[in-house]
């Protein structure tokens, strides 16, 4: 019998070759092993749960992966293009639009049917991993082409409604905190009416895998995988929830600041037809590196995503050889972190 290639469930055609082993570096796999734990979940008839606004707030339901990708799992024209622009987003910027995580095209046309950033995240994380698992919760850290992305995805949901929710604000110079801080509430309470605002056509957005662990241990819970989505509306919603929009304020925080960005990009939208997303980053820094958007601990997500499938995440450890196949275990190259070598070494220290 010939010896099977390693490869990932569900990922027939993709840019990457998973029988090469550039193909499962830490960068490629925490974005195709979501991908793939997708389409595990829709091969067991299993939907993701999904962070988005229903009625006019912030809701956790449910999404069949079908819908998260704009095309069946079991479709033959189903492509992930990884590290790809999601170029019907395009004409909403001014220069060379980002790359986004993955893009899940239609092969036969190459038509983008949808753009997903991708954050795998464990569970628990340093906040919580001492608490119940009721109250573990995952960090996610966010960059800053994320936001970008958002704001392109707003437009496209939001439609031509999106002048209503703007009126012109004076700031002579976005640059400087002091300018902008006194109209800190109204750009953070504007980020939470356009997420209602994109409720009747939000789209998935945002794929966040949770890993669980047996607390702070490496070892995996017996139940330690599951999918989150968040929509366009409901990332929105969240950004203008853990930003500061308290005008006496001291300092710009990255989460503030992120939602400043948001409001800028589509203001300027509005005003010009696009938007210059690079200038925007680069100008309003406000004396923090431009590294990332923001980082969200778990104490402050769990309350977001807290549900039975958080605490008892849906699939098992023992399921983990259904979906790297053929080896592909074998090519991987985690990281060696000595704090982490040392902590599980205890026989060191008899």
């Amino acid at each position: 019998m010939p010896k099977k290639a390693p490869k990932l469930f569900g990922l027939n055609k993709t840019n990457r070759d998973f029988s090469k082993k550039t193909s499962w570096g830490k960068n490629q796999f925490n974005s195709s092993f979501p991908a793939s734990l997708c389409c595990y979940l829709a091969s067991k008839n299993i939907d993701a749960n999904y962070l988005a606004i229903k009625d006019g707030t912030y809701t956790h339901t449910t999404i069949g992966i079908d819908k998260v990708f704009g095309l069946s799992s079991k479709s033959p024209e189903l492509y992930f293009a990884f590290e790809s622009q999601h170029t019907p987003f395009q004409k909403y910027v001014f220069g060379a639009l980002p790359r986004t995580d993955v893009v899940i095209q239609k092969e036969s046309t190459g038509a983008c049917l949808s753009g997903l950033e991708v954050k795998l995240t464990a569970l628990p994380d340093n906040t919580t991993c001492t608490l119940n698992d009721c109250l573990y919760g995952s960090e996610i850290v966010v960059r800053p082409d994320t936001i970008v992305y958002l704001a392109c995805a707003l437009i496209l949901s939001i439609g031509n409604n999106l002048n209503q929710h703007f009126k012109q604000i004076k700031i002579n110079d976005w640059s400087n905190a002091k300018n902008v801080l006194p109209k800190i509430k109204y750009i953070v309470d504007t980020i939470e009416k356009l997420s209602l605002a994109a409720e009747k056509n939000q789209k998935p957005f945002l794929l966040q895998p949770v890993w669980k662990t047996i607390g702070k241990s490496p070892v995996l819970a017996d139940q330690c995988l599951d999918i989150f989505v968040w929509s366009d509306a409901g990332f929105a919603n969240f950004i203008s929830k853990i930003s500061n929009k308290d005008p006496n304020a001291n300092n710009i925080t990255r989460q503030t600041r992120t939602a400043i960005w948001l409001y800028k990009m589509l203001n300027d939208f509005c005003l010009n037809g696009k938007f210059d997303h690079e200038k925007i980053i680069d100008s309003l820094s406000y004396n923090t590196k431009n590294d990332k958007a923001f980082a969200s601990v778990g104490n402050v997500t769990n309350s977001y995503m807290s549900c039975k499938r958080l605490e008892t995440p849906i699939i098992s450890k023992a399921e983990i050889k259904n979906i790297i196949l053929g080896g592909g275990q074998n090519l991987l190259s985690p990281e060696r972190r000595f704090d982490a070598i040392i902590f599980n070494s205890p026989e060191l220290f008899k």
